[in-house]
């Protein structure tokens, strides 16, 4: 069996949408942080979205006994396109029909020169299937963003992306998905350390 234990970078206190654009991570919150870190499996391999708010995060939580495997681009969230950088009031001003069918109907709607729901679980579960292969029947700590952490919810309970996106995941939560020849199955989502 192998297990992803997907964790949401720290908070950014963007206001605005922030999908590929990079922005720092608030990681001051130690206590947190250290409970994080006892929380996850000590011999995991980790993993991140080359954005700095996640590969910062997972910064926190390396040490020598986690295998650090390379940044990796297909981790990134979803690319809002133009819309990123922008307050979601403006964005409903700017293309008000388009968002609302964006959030309410995701899969194929995509922002303005960014990509859809389903362009982004494409890539995402690529990037998941090609490091499960390459690291069977282990622990996989895995530092990203809400969008990929959904995407991966969606894929283990069988849901449409409308019914993924019902879930929360907090910055700095811990998200279980169990990978074994039989299926997939979830642990835990957003769970608070």
């Amino acid at each position: 069996m192998t297990i992803w234990h997907w964790v949401r970078h720290g908070p950014t206190h963007e206001k605005n949408f922030v999908g590929w654009r990079d922005v720092p991570a608030d990681l001051s919150d130690h206590a947190l942080i250290a409970r994080l870190n006892a929380h996850l499996p000590q011999t995991a391999m980790m993993v991140s979205s080359d954005l700095i708010r996640a590969s910062a995060t997972a910064d926190t939580l390396a040490s020598a006994s986690r295998l650090r495997l390379p940044h990796d681009r297909d981790l990134r969230e979803l690319d809002f396109g133009l819309w990123d950088g922008m307050h979601a009031r403006d964005v409903s001003q700017s293309h008000p029909e388009l968002s609302r069918a964006y959030w309410t109907t995701p899969g194929d709607i995509a922002a303005p020169e960014g990509e859809s729901w389903n362009d982004a679980a494409r890539r995402i579960n690529a990037a998941v299937d090609r490091i499960t292969q390459a690291h069977p029947n282990t622990d996989i700590i895995a530092v990203a963003h809400f969008g990929v952490i959904l995407t991966q919810v969606q894929r283990a309970l069988g849901v449409d992306a409308h019914a993924a996106m019902a879930h929360k995941i907090d910055n700095l939560s811990v998200t279980d998905i169990h990978i074994t020849p039989q299926g997939w199955d979830i642990g835990t989502i957003n769970h608070q350390v």
